[in-house]
């Protein structure tokens, strides 16, 4: 029997990734479906952001699968991971910006390095992605030294974007903002994602950007997910590890937990 369900953009079964005798991953089960926006949430060292490496390929997990469109891509060659990674948009935790290039030039480092455009097409389409985001196009002639923290993240957003990828990462996107820079970034990277007609997956701590950009949530602990589902009922999961952290509670079962008294 055939199954008419569609094919997930993103689909993690077991994925298992140790460091010696540390186990961070332990057997990791997420689903992301096309043009769906999943935020996972989690607390420091809980495994985000090696889960968030591991799809894209920086790291390779010990064991499991992760597939993008059907496709296994944990042992894929170094061409079929080049074609695989043209699918992809990433915004840094630190904007991750190249000083030493203008603002235009990091935005079109993609379609330059990447997809071999022309410098002067791809500074129209920078300059285009620079207004998306709300800058003006002069902003293009600066270095990202000259820029503000929430205009360095508008910029790294721009790039991001460039190459209207079919899945974009969002790493900690509203890290080192104020509450109302952080609040214009969630709308622009909602707004963009939308336009684009993207997936995207974004680990976060900053329950005020999750609940803005999700449609999905899960949070993961110590390795594992312990809870996934509509951001519509995080507030209300039934989970107690969840609801401690979602509304920062001092008192709870993450900081009851022996490991967490050992390391504070």
């Amino acid at each position: 029997m055939t199954s008419n369900s569609p094919v997930a953009k993103i689909e993690m079964q077991d994925v298992k990734k140790s460091f010696g005798t540390k186990h961070v991953l332990n057997g990791i089960d997420l689903t992301v479906n096309t043009g769906e926006s999943m935020v996972i949430i989690g607390g420091s060292g809980s495994g985000k952001s090696v889960t968030l490496k591991c799809i894209i390929g920086l790291m390779q997990p010990d064991s499991g699968s992760i597939k993008i469109d059907g496709v296994e891509t944990t042992h894929i060659d170094t061409k079929a991971r080049d074609e695989l990674m043209g699918k992809f948009g990433m915004l840094f935790q630190g904007g991750a910006l190249f000083d030493s290039m203008k603002v235009w030039e990091n935005i079109a480092f993609g379609l330059i390095q990447g997809k071999k455009m022309h410098r002067d097409e791809a500074h129209d389409i920078a300059i285009e992605k620079l207004k998306q985001v709300g800058l003006l196009a002069q902003t293009g002639n600066l270095y990202p030294a000259e820029l503000s923290g929430g205009m360095q993240k508008r910029v790294s957003l721009a790039r991001a974007i460039a190459t209207n990828p079919e899945i974009i990462f969002f790493d900690e996107p509203t890290t080192g903002l104020d509450p109302i820079m952080a609040d214009v970034i969630n709308d622009l990277i909602k707004n963009c994602v939308k336009d684009l007609g993207a997936t995207a997956l974004t680990i976060t701590h900053d329950m005020a950007s999750a609940r803005k950009i999700a449609d999905h949530v899960a949070m993961i602990y110590e390795g594992n997910i312990i809870w996934n589902g509509s951001v519509n009922d995080l507030y209300d999961s039934g989970n107690s590890y969840v609801d401690q952290f979602i509304h920062g509670r001092a008192d709870g079962p993450i900081t009851k937990h022996v490991d967490f008294k050992a390391q504070n």
